[in-house]
């Protein structure tokens, strides 16, 4: 069965806009003028945070199954364009002996595969195209997957921390204080 083709990007949703601009002015009084250095800032580290959540956009869409030129399409690129800026190989960077790749995983098994590895010792630290980059603790670790649909601080209560944002997941992780199974 092949997936239904991405719908066609819209003008942008003035909203949405709206809010960007919003956190990126940050908080200006009515006559007061904002820093336009510290707004440059601002802009660049909201530039950075969407770039990456375009990223994380386009490798859920692939892992879902729809085609370079679907995911062209919708960023009004060529599919070819859209393979090039989009399709790189990631630099796994060095493994050394307490790192590893959990993988080949979907959303349908990796939960399970990352009970079995926390309570080895195995804490998640990273994700890629189907794979989790784990690394070795001498503690068991739970391992939660939840819809990033609220900011990633509220779900840090109860000893939770984010340990990747793979959009639309986060991937949270806890320590359990008991020692790792050999």
């Amino acid at each position: 069965m092949t997936p239904e083709p991405l719908a066609p990007a819209a003008e942008p949703d003035e909203a949405l806009a709206d809010r960007l601009a919003r956190v990126v002015l940050g908080p200006v009084g009515a006559q007061e003028a904002p820093d336009t250095l510290a707004l440059v800032a601002r802009a660049a580290s909201a530039h950075t945070a969407t770039r990456d959540l375009l990223q994380q956009a386009v490798a859920a869409a692939r892992a879902d199954g729809r085609s370079w030129a679907a995911v062209g399409e919708v960023l009004g690129l060529s599919r070819q364009a859209a393979q090039q800026r989009f399709g790189g190989v990631v630099d796994d960077g060095p493994t050394e002996a307490e790192e590893r790749w959990l993988g080949p995983v979907t959303a349908f098994d990796e939960m399970p595969e990352l009970e079995l590895a926390g309570r080895q010792g195995w804490r998640t630290v990273g994700a890629g195209m189907l794979r989790h980059r784990m690394v070795r603790t001498p503690t068991q670790w739970e391992h939660r997957r939840v819809l990033w649909s609220r900011p990633a601080g509220a779900y840090e209560g109860d000893g939770w921390v984010v340990a990747v944002r793979a959009f639309p997941w986060l991937y949270l992780v806890r320590d359990t204080g008991r020692p790792a199974q050999a």
